[in-house]
């Protein structure tokens, strides 16, 4: 039974052994503190003193402060930049808008100038060319349009005299010319175009063709009661 228990106590399947300090666990811990605060004031001391050493902290500091100085500076210049793209963004648009403005202006000009032009050359017409006439007929222009279905015509008649007493009378018009070889006239409709004026009357319209028509001549009359004032015929 000795050897038994003998031999249980010196193989493995003797029973553990814990061995315990005596020292309690509270003071243990706050050696370990201890320990590793001294660790640290060390650590800290060896970096201030390698930084004083190698004299950085000084012109770390300078440095910072002109990076400050930098970048706000930059920043700033930065705002300056993109104040006056926006600024020159919006004029360049207003730029665009008014060049669009000015070429529609231009265009605009440009046909009432062709108008007044062929307006000129209508009343530079009214110009007499004895002065003698009490109704004469000025200006009388007719041309068959691109299609060939209708023809435009315009005739200016005036009184070429100062202080001319009102005119009343109508504007007769004959077109001659063949249709398919054959002779052919038409007139207006209605016997004429009602006339009243003193000093002018611009009168224009348009007739229609029949097809295959060949219009060689225009005839405008003026008439008053039955008694023609004025007459004059052209050739297309």
């Amino acid at each position: 039974m000795r050897f038994k228990l003998l031999r249980r106590r010196l193989t493995i399947s003797a029973p553990r052994m814990a061995v315990r300090s005596a020292l309690p666990w509270p003071l243990r811990w706050a050696g370990i503190a201890l320990v590793l605060g001294f660790c640290g004031a060390i650590g800290l001391w060896a970096f201030e003193l390698g930084k004083g050493i190698a004299g950085l902290e000084g012109g770390a500091k300078e440095e910072l402060v002109r990076l400050r100085a930098e970048n706000t500076r930059l920043r700033e210049e930065r705002d300056q930049a993109q104040s006056v793209m926006n600024t020159s963004g919006s004029l360049m648009t207003a730029e665009k808008a008014a060049q669009t403005k000015l070429a529609s202006q231009i265009k605009a000009l440009e046909a009432e100038n062709q108008s007044l032009r062929d307006d000129l050359g209508f009343f530079e017409k009214l110009i007499p060319s004895t002065g003698t006439e009490a109704v004469a007929i000025r200006g009388l222009q007719a041309e068959v349009l691109p299609a060939g279905a209708q023809l435009k015509w315009q005739v200016l008649v005036i009184q070429p005299v100062k202080n001319a007493p009102e005119f009343k009378g109508r504007l007769e018009l004959v077109i001659a010319g063949t249709v398919n070889g054959k002779s052919w006239s038409t007139q207006l409709p209605g016997g004429g175009t009602p006339l009243q004026f003193r000093q002018y009357r611009r009168v224009e319209g348009m007739v229609d063709l029949p097809p295959q028509a060949v219009v060689k001549s225009v005839s405008a009359k003026v008439v008053d009661g039955q008694a023609t004032r004025a007459m004059q015929t052209i050739s297309l």
